[in-house]
């Protein structure tokens, strides 16, 4: 499909910098078929059903976001994906000016050797010395905030705690799953009095997620890899509640794309622990997942081909369009929706 069909105008006025405080007080647009409604956070345990599912990923955010040298010039580092025990790959601002076998120093101490450069630019950077990696990143590294948030004001404290979710317990991620932002421990007390279950999951979200799409057909873009874990036990209870009638929603687009990544060709959610690259597009035949809670996503982005496969791709663009003109908060930080497919 032509990348420009999920283009649309997004004023500058409808991204936030800050997430709403409380969490579960931010607004949320209930997509319900070709249904808009208005609604808050606080909402959701109303707007869905004793049994259903809520699947929740418990990554957790690392300080991936590195400023350094190599010889004379700097340098600005973002890892996206481990590669083993000590080293990452990244992508690094000013990469021209490093070449395999070039040590990149950090602050703290910290260094790294390039030894290689990846076909799309990326750096493979080993972690020089015997500390673990994550003792380094959390010495030198700071939160790395996406680029529409970074780009207009400087990360500092309150971010620290703000880009981490309740659910975060597995360290890996270096972006936060940002549908889960919105949840408080007032909101999983209502969600639990409405019968309704909660699973998680693993993914670390890497910083791909933000790369924008440069091709001009969506069967030209490459998806940057992901590593994720789904239990056998948890798989099982995902299955048993389906076929008792429950539907399965996934709460962020990280969680959906690893349930479908686990699904076989029936519809059973099999454990899993591999990398997943699934690209989701209109004409996606869909096998795990039921229902979405996402956060409003970039023009022309692969989050924003996922949800318009998800619910048609003229819904969105009016769900969009919506939200624009109501004064919904965009991105990481802002508002919410909940995406009900009729199928």
């Amino acid at each position: 499909m032509r990348v420009d069909l999920f283009d649309f105008d997004l004023p500058d006025a409808n991204i936030a910098l800050r997430p709403a405080r409380p969490r579960d007080s931010a607004r949320m647009l209930l997509v319900d078929g070709e249904r808009l409604e208005d609604r808050t956070v606080r909402d959701l345990p109303n707007l869905l059903r004793k049994g259903d599912v809520l699947v929740f990923n418990d990554t957790r955010v690392i300080p991936a976001q590195l400023e350094g040298r190599v010889r004379e010039a700097k340098l600005s580092a973002t890892l996206h994906k481990r590669h083993d025990l000590r080293s990452w790959w990244a992508f690094v601002r000013n990469a021209r000016r490093v070449k395999p076998g070039d040590v990149l120093t950090f602050g703290g101490g910290v260094e790294a050797v390039c030894e290689e450069k990846g076909a799309d630019g990326a750096l493979l950077l080993r972690f020089l010395g015997d500390e673990p990696v994550e003792v380094l990143l959390h010495r030198a590294g700071t939160m790395p905030l996406p680029p529409y948030i970074a780009s207009k004001r400087p990360i500092d404290a309150a971010d620290a705690e703000d880009y981490q979710t309740m659910f975060a317990v597995k360290e890996g991620a270096v972006a936060a799953p940002t549908a889960s932002l919105h949840f408080t421990p007032r909101l999983i007390e209502a969600v639990d009095a409405a019968g309704i279950a909660r699973e998680t999951l693993t993914l670390h979200v890497g910083a791909g997620t933000f790369l924008p799409v440069k091709a001009d057909d969506t069967d030209d873009h490459q998806m940057h890899a992901e590593w994720g874990r789904i239990d056998a036990a948890t798989a099982d209870r995902l299955n048993a509640a389906r076929d008792a009638g429950g539907r399965i929603i996934a709460v962020g687009t990280t969680v959906l794309r690893l349930l479908e990544s686990a699904a076989d060709e029936h519809g059973r959610i099999q454990p899993f622990e591999d990398d997943t690259a699934i690209f989701i597009t209109p004409g996606y035949r869909w096998k795990a997942v039921d229902g979405l809670m996402t956060n409003f996503h970039l023009p022309k982005s692969t989050l924003f081909m996922l949800v318009s496969a998800l619910m048609g791709l003229d819904t969105m663009r009016a769900a969009y369009a919506h939200a624009i003109k109501s004064g919904y908060r965009f991105y990481s930080y802002g508002d919410s929706s909940l995406l009900l497919p009729r199928r």
